[in-house]
């Protein structure tokens, strides 16, 4: 809610580069254990790009069972952290200006012996079922972007998605430039070059030339194809990955149905198969976007094909009840009608009224802690500044003097921002829906809470750091 700059950000590299601190590598290792006695496997746990920042990454498994052991993990997580006088957390977006917390959801597809369906083999194209499924997944993201992006809506995510650190909140689909050709070989009937054989060249004579990794991991993708399974990276930390994982199962469920429906009634099914994989492939080109989805350009970009971009909550969850997604979530037996208009307003009221905590957060520290300190602050000046003045002595207190209007020119912006954002709070009351409490927080909760924030930023640095009434970023991000 509030916090100036700090002086060191993220423009090195060291902690992600570095060595794992001692205190939080011991939490670690305490959390793998806590972790095993329930089952849950963990296999990568390091440093990531913010400051006080780490991943953890637990082993593969069924939906179900990762989806429980996604919510024990982080039940866990903070548990330990408190023995370790610690705080872990979960928040999308805790720091301004420090990248925000999310999660990699994986996913694939298997038949029922635990073959990987999405495993394209050495010749892709020629893999009739890899390709019909990739087209299934394709399908699905374009038709359904807007479940994809209402799976993963909350306060929090929106803050962090689009923020140059997470996937923007309109959809795309990565494939990388070798599936690319691939799938553009099959809308085309054209043969598929063989990609020349792509070496890594050493530079040292005693060691062969490995082959090269043809996946392209891009990691600015909300959802990459990532070797033989589907990365979704739009989930934030503090997100449950059961919401994400029903959308995705049943939007391809969706694709698989309907391509199964219509090579049951074809005379020839693997021409039929055929035919329906170069079909939606070419009828859903536009969500494929290799580039950097990071850059302004790429986001741009999205809109012109016609996708959605869906920037808030509030944007977002009001598509929950379009009629197709109704009749998708009916026809599979996912949710009824009124359990996806129940779900839609439990969520937009969720989000009204955590925005509403904050602001009301906001305020009170305004008044108790921020105001107080700087007046107190101010006070100490102009003593300062009358002190040097009787002094008599030239161009005594003319600092103090400065600084004394540059305080009060603040003091005056934080008290009136203050009072602007307890006015908005009351009249959030006056909403009469889920709907329109969500949108009067998006259009003027919102926005008061950004101006007083960045007026108390601009006061925080002015003023004596033992008048701060709260620990500036540098003791929580880099004390650790």
């Amino acid at each position: 809610l509030f916090g100036a700059k700090p002086p060191k950000g993220q423009e090195l590299d060291d902690h992600y580069f570095g060595v794992i601190k001692t205190r939080v590598l011991a939490f670690m290792q305490d959390l793998n254990v806590e972790l095993w006695k329930v089952g849950v496997l963990a296999k990568t746990e390091h440093n990531e790009a913010a400051p006080a920042q780490h991943e953890l990454a637990p082993i593969y498994t069924t939906t179900n069972v990762a989806t429980d052991q996604n919510q024990l993990t982080m039940e866990l997580m903070k548990k330990v952290a408190h023995r370790h006088n610690l705080h872990c957390c979960l928040h999308e977006k805790p720091f301004e200006g420090v990248n925000g917390s999310g999660k990699h959801n994986n996913w694939s597809i298997a038949d029922e012996k635990g073959n990987n369906l999405l495993e394209p083999g050495e010749n892709p194209r020629e893999n009739r079922v890899f390709m019909l499924l990739l087209a299934a997944v394709i399908k699905a993201a374009d038709d359904y972007q807007d479940l994809l992006r209402i799976s993963v809506a909350a306060a929090g995510n929106d803050h962090r998605l689009g923020a140059n650190e997470a996937p923007p909140a309109v959809g795309s689909v990565f494939l990388g430039s070798e599936l690319t050709a691939v799938v553009e070989s099959v809308i085309n009937h054209n043969k598929l070059n063989a990609a020349e054989d792509m070496k890594l060249r050493t530079g040292v004579e005693v060691l062969p030339d490995f082959a090269k990794d043809g996946t392209d991991r891009n990691r600015t993708s909300p959802f990459a194809f990532t070797g033989n399974k589907f990365e979704f990276r739009m989930p934030g930390s503090a997100c449950s990955v059961a919401g994400p994982n029903i959308v995705l199962n049943t939007i391809v469920a969706e694709s698989l149905s309907l391509f199964a429906d219509e090579m049951e009634s074809a005379g020839d099914r693997l021409a039929c198969a055929d035919e329906i994989i170069a079909r939606e492939l070419k009828a859903h080109t536009r969500i494929i976007f290799n580039g950097n989805s990071y850059d302004d350009e790429g986001v741009r970009e999205a809109e012109r094909r016609g996708l959605l971009n869906l920037k808030t909550t509030a944007d977002a969850l009001p598509h929950y009840t379009d009629e197709k997604n109704l009749r998708l979530f009916e026809k599979h037996n996912i949710f009824t009608a009124k359990e996806v208009e129940s779900r839609r307003d439990i969520l937009l009221d969720t989000y009204a009224k955590k925005i509403n905590i904050e602001a009301l957060t906001m305020v009170d520290m305004a008044k108790r802690d921020v105001l107080p300190a700087a007046i107190a602050c101010e006070k100490t000046v102009a003593e300062a500044q009358l002190a040097k003045s009787g002094l008599g002595l030239a161009g005594a207190g003319d600092a103090e003097a400065k600084l004394i209007k540059k305080l009060s020119a603040l003091i005056s912006e934080v008290y009136d921002s203050t009072e602007a954002l307890d006015k908005a709070t009351l009249r959030s009351k006056d909403m009469q829906t889920p709907l329109s409490a969500a949108q009067f927080t998006r259009d003027s909760i919102l926005p008061a809470m950004e101006r007083l924030r960045s007026a108390a930023d601009a006061l925080e640095v002015e003023i004596g750091s033992q008048y701060l009434p709260y620990p500036t970023y540098t003791d929580l991000l880099f004390k650790v």
